[in-house]
C-alpha cells in the first residue's frame, strides 16, 4: 500500500484529499505546514507527496526543494489555488513531479497520483538494476599474488598510468581490469571493452575508431568507434596480442597524440581514454616473431600486472568456491548447498586448465546434479572427463559416461540432469513429495523436469 504525505494549511482541503485517497486504498498521512512535514520526510518512507505553495511558516516551494534533499526520488504533487503557468514552471524546474490547482478535479487527482507513483517505483527499479547490472565481482583470494595484485591496484587505479594484465585465459584478467576503472576517478564514465581476437583484422579498425559513411562497401552510415565511446573513461584491450599491425601503428598513435582519425575520414578528433590492455600471450616472444611492435608493448606496459593460474593459488580454491556456491544458488533461487572439506580437497587436486573460468562451471555442475551437500564423490563424479582421477579415489562415475555423444555442456547437463531425477525417483518409490524433499527443489519444478525429461515409472 502506497503511503503519501499531504502538506496543506487548509484543513477542509487535508479533509478532502485524505478522503479521496483513502477510499483508494492508499495511507494518508497529513500535516499542517512545512517545518512539520519535512521533520515526516526525514523519518518516514513515504511514496509521494501533495504540497500546497502558499503557506504559512514555511513556503511550498522551499518545502520542495529542501525535500528532494532529503529524498531525491520523493515524487511531488504541488498544489494551489492561485495557479498559474509561471508557477507551474517553476514547480517543474525545481522537480516537481506535477502541479494541480484548487480545487482538485477528481479524475485528473487520481490519474496524476497513480502517474506520480508509477513513476517513482520505475526510479527505484531502475537504480536497484542498475546496481545489479554494474556491480563488480569482488577479487577474492588471500594468497599472497592475489594480496599483491589488490595492494597494486589501489595504487594505480587513481592515476592514469596505462595497465598492462598478463595471465591465462579465464584467470580474471578481466576482473583486474573492472577493478582499476572502479577505483579510478573516471569510475563515473564508461569502461568500453574489445575483444581484439574476436574482430576480424579488417574490421578491427573500424571498431576501435569508427569510420566515415561510404570509407568501405558496407558502410552505409557514420560510426563511432570504441576510442570515442570511452571518452573521459576507460579503454580496455582484451588479447591485445591477437590484434593487427595495422590496428597497432594506429593504437599507438592514438596513446602519443590523444588524437584519433576514423577511417577514410580526415577531421582528428581529441580523445581522453586511459588504456587498459590484457593478454594471454608472452608479447616479448610475439615481438621477437614480429608480431607484435616493440614501442607499443613499451607505451602500454606502464604499469604490469600477472594474474596467476588457478594452480599456483590452490589454497584459494576454497574461498572461490563458496563464493560461487552463494552466488548461483541466489540465481537459481534455491537455498545454498554445504560442501564437505574433503569435496574441496577433491577441488585442489584438479588441474584447473580452464582457471577461475572452469572452476565457476564446476560449481555450477555439482549444485545442479548433487545432494544438499557435496561430497569429494560428487566431485570426481562430475568432473571434467579430461581431469585425472584425485589421488585414492576412484574416477569410475565420469568413466562410465561416453562424453563423445555430447556436442556440448548444456546437453551433457541436461543427460546427468535426467539420470541423477531418474535414480532419485525410483530409489523413492517414485513418491514425488519425498524426492522434491530429497533434493531439494519444488515439487511443482519436479513434475516440469519429470515432463520435460519424459520421464516414466517402470521405464
Amino acid at each position: 500500500m502506497a503511503k503519501i504525505l499531504i502538506i496543506d494549511d487548509e484543513r477542509a482541503i487535508r479533509n478532502t484529499l485524505r478522503e479521496i485517497l483513502e477510499y483508494e486504498d492508499y495511507e494518508v498521512e497529513d500535516v499542517d505546514n512545512g517545518v512539520d512535514g519535512l521533520q515526516l520526510i526525514e523519518k518516514k518512507d513515504y511514496d509521494l507527496v501533495l504540497c500546497d505553495i502558499k503557506m504559512n511558516r514555511m513556503d511550498g516551494m522551499e518545502v520542495l526543494t529542501e525535500g528532494l534533499s532529503i529524498k531525491p526520488d520523493l515524487p511531488f504533487i504541488m498544489i494551489s489555488g492561485h495557479g498559474t503557468v509561471e508557477t507551474a514552471i517553476e514547480a517543474s524546474k525545481k522537480g516537481a513531479f506535477d502541479f494541480i490547482s484548487k480545487p482538485p478535479d477528481l479524475n485528473r487527482l487520481l490519474i496524476t497520483v497513480r502517474n506520480a507513483l508509477d513513476r517513482g517505483s520505475l526510479v527505484v527499479e531502475a537504480k536497484v538494476l542498475k546496481r545489479k547490472v554494474s556491480k563488480v565481482r569482488s577479487i577474492l583470494g588471500n594468497s599472497q599474488a592475489i594480496v599483491k595484485i589488490k595492494e597494486t591496484i589501489d595504487r594505480v587505479a587513481p592515476t592514469d598510468a596505462r595497465v598492462l594484465i598478463t595471465g591465462a585465459n579465464g584467470s580474471g584478467k578481466e576482473l583486474v581490469a573492472r577493478w582499476l576503472h572502479e577505483k579510478s576517478n573516471r569510475s563515473s564514465a564508461p569502461i568500453i571493452e574489445v575483444n581484439c581476437a574476436a574482430i576480424p583484422s579488417e574490421l578491427i579498425e573500424s571498431e576501435l575508431f569508427g569510420h566515415e559513411k561510404g570509407s568501405f562497401t558496407s558502410a552505409i552510415k557514420q560510426r563511432i568507434g570504441k576510442f570515442e565511446s570511452a571518452n573521459g573513461g576507460t579503454l580496455f584491450l582484451d588479447e591485445i596480442g591477437d590484434m593487427s599491425q595495422s590496428a597497432q601503428a594506429k593504437v599507438l598513435r592514438a596513446l602519443q597524440e590523444n588524437k584519433i582519425t576514423r577511417v577514410g575520414g580526415e577531421k582528428e578528433i581529441d580523445v581522453d581514454v586511459r588504456v587498459v590492455a590484457a593478454t594471454n600471450k608472452d608479447l616479448l616472444k610475439e615481438i621477437e616473431a614480429g608480431n607484435f611492435r616493440m614501442d607499443l608493448y613499451h607505451r602500454l606496459s606502464v604499469i604490469l600486472i600477472h594474474v596467476p593460474p588457478l594452480v599456483e593459488r590452490k589454497d584459494d580454491i576454497s574461498l572461490l568456491t563458496q563464493s560461487f556456491l552463494d552466488e548461483i544458488c541466489s540465481e537459481y533461487g534455491m537455498p545454498v548447498k554445504k560442501i564437505s572439506d574433503a569435496a574441496l580437497e577433491a577441488l585442489k587436486a584438479l588441474p584447473w586448465t580452464g582457471n577461475i573460468r572452469e572452476l565457476r562451471n564446476m560449481v555450477e555442475r555439482l549444485i545442479i546434479l548433487s545432494d544438499k551437500t557435496i561430497t569429494d564423490n560428487d566431485v570426481r563424479a562430475f568432473a571434467n572427463p579430461s581431469a585425472p582421477a584425485v589421488a585414492g579415489g576412484d574416477n569410475s562415475g565420469a568413466a562410465q559416461t561416453d562424453f563423445e555423444q555430447f556436442n556440448n555442456f548444456q546437453e551433457y547437463k541436461d543427460f546427468a540432469e535426467r539420470e541423477y531425477i531418474k535414480f532419485k525417483l525410483e530409489k523413492n518409490n517414485w513418491n514425488v513429495s519425498k524426492t522434491a524433499d530429497d533434493i531439494d527443489i519444488q515439487r511443482s519444478h519436479l513434475y516440469s523436469k519429470i515432463e520435460k525429461f519424459g520421464l516414466k515409472r517402470g521405464e
